[in-house]
């Protein structure tokens, strides 16, 4: 037979469950709008880095013309 002491004792057990759980609940809100922010962040930083690394090639393609276009060295 369950006593009044055992059911007080579900109680208490299901009330420190109920309470974890509510916590739990709002880490993990916290933690997926932590991964929304840095994803933001991720995806604005590889558009960077491709604009850079567009930029890098259009210098180089410009800084480096045709080689009948350059002057020669000056020892010559």
């Amino acid at each position: 037979m369950t006593t009044t002491e055992d059911i007080a004792q579900l109680r208490q057990r299901l009330d420190t469950l109920e309470t974890r759980l509510a916590f739990q609940d709002d880490v993990i809100e916290q933690l997926n709008n932590e991964i929304s922010v840095h994803q933001q962040q991720i995806k604005e930083l590889n558009e960077q880095l491709h604009l850079i690394g567009q930029k890098v090639r259009d210098m180089n393609t410009s800084v480096v013309g045709r080689q009948e276009d350059e002057a020669p060295p000056p020892h010559y």
